[in-house]
């Protein structure tokens, strides 16, 4: 990747339950370079998955999604997580 591509990369991190299903919908965007999965908050460090998900260590499962914004907004990005990710359904 050429510098001036690499400067005007940006990254966005979302929570949203299972990282595994947001990983994959946001890797197959146009604009978007990398996503990784991980936890935020929480109070155990470094947790493993199994620790995360019996939900005793107040983590949560998130995306760090690194992207071009002349290709993709970050309104774009929350459009499509908003989607995909409904807190009322």
């Amino acid at each position: 990747m050429n510098q001036a591509l690499v400067d005007r990369m940006q990254v966005a991190t979302l929570g949203g339950g299972c990282f595994w299903c947001l990983e994959a919908a946001f890797a197959a965007l146009n604009g978007v370079a990398r996503v990784e999965s991980g936890y935020a908050g929480g109070t155990v460090p470094h947790p493993s998955y199994q620790q995360v998900c019996s939900g005793t260590t107040g983590h949560a499962e998130v995306v760090r999604i690194t992207f071009d914004p002349t290709l993709i907004s970050f309104r774009d990005l929350l459009e499509f997580f908003f989607a995909l990710h409904d807190p009322l359904r």
